[in-house]
């Protein structure tokens, strides 16, 4: 056995009520270096969770190998079912996928069948992460799941191409931003549809200790809201800092020398950004957030009164 100090590991490694220790758990949850981590590692990252949560240790584990572990294991398996996530549905592929998504979006979009593929890469690509970063173990129906990705898909379209026309004569850095607009309103569109059933019929909410007091339908809009907020949050640096970047290219004649040179250098732009927006931004929010209790509905407060010790806070995961 090892002679390792017992270590909460079903906490974050670092302290998750301040904005730095979320930022610093978010950094490894979002590391696109875990994607190239093998499926043997990932196993035997699993393993070693698996076991210490049942009190078992390796021998010669260290604290570092098993914090190692654990962020692999919270990078690649969902934190409520404990199942094995679709690689590009991960946090972790946020900034290669993102970067490539967006900086397309944002090089091609005076054509109108440019705008209408990227916008339909881009929808299903947060369809995909919607699905698979959805809070607890909701299941979400196929017509659901259809449902959300066309009205997304079609809200994004309509604002893009819309607001294309309304900025032809308007400088053209205005019409650089019209991506993020689009991707602002498809987010506000895809992520309460994807997750329509929460919204009907709540999310679990919990005492402190972990204790499942029943399901929520204020803590679903909650969570849903924040998520919400912080992917537009998300979107916004690699979305705002290129345009106005190749907009002074544009102006001084380099884009027009070197054409060639856009696609890329949004791409990277893009990466830059989305590498330290996509953990920031999923900090804002506690990923265990926690609700008064008595703002929820009036059934769960009857129940928790009727507990042996009534509790004032409730806790739900608010998805990602």
């Amino acid at each position: 056995m090892s002679s390792l100090p017992r270590i909460n590991i079903e906490e974050p490694r670092w302290d998750q009520s301040t904005y730095t220790g979320r930022a610093k758990h978010f950094f490894t949850i979002t590391n696109p270096l875990n994607l190239l981590v093998s499926s043997a590692e990932l196993e035997k990252a699993k393993r070693i969770v698996k076991n210490y949560r049942a009190g078992e240790s390796e021998p010669g584990l260290t604290e570092d190998e098993l914090w190692k572990a654990k962020h692999l294991y919270d990078s690649a398996y969902h934190p409520d079912t404990g199942e094995k996530m679709f690689i590009l549905g991960r946090m972790s592929a946020q900034v290669p996928m993102n970067m490539t998504i967006t900086g397309c979006m944002m090089t091609f979009y005076k054509s109108t069948s440019a705008v209408v593929f990227w916008q339909w890469i881009n929808q299903s690509f947060n369809a995909l992460v919607n699905y698979t970063n959805r809070s607890g173990d909701s299941d979400i129906p196929i017509n659901v799941l259809g449902t959300s990705y066309v009205l997304a898909t079609g809200g994004a379209l309509v604002t893009a191409l819309g607001l294309n026309s309304l900025v032809k004569k308007a400088p053209p850095l205005i019409g650089r931003l019209v991506p993020f607009a689009a991707v602002a309103a498809a987010n506000c569109v895809n992520i309460p549809m994807m997750r329509r059933k929460e919204l009907q019929e709540g999310i679990p909410v919990f005492d402190k200790n972990g204790n499942k007091l029943g399901d929520s339908k204020v803590a679903a809009q909650i969570g849903i809201a924040t998520v919400t907020l912080s992917r537009i949050l998300m979107a916004s640096p690699g979305m705002v800092f290129p345009p106005i970047v190749m907009n002074a290219l544009e102006r001084r004649g380099t884009l027009a020398r070197l054409p060639w040179l856009s696609a890329p250098l949004q791409v990277l732009l893009c990466g830059f950004c989305l590498t330290f927006a996509t953990p920031m931004c999923c900090a804002l929010f506690p990923q265990r957030s926690s609700l008064s209790a008595s703002h929820i509905e009036d059934h769960l407060q009857e129940k928790i009164k009727q507990l042996p010790h009534p509790v004032d806070t409730v806790y739900f995961n608010k998805g990602l």
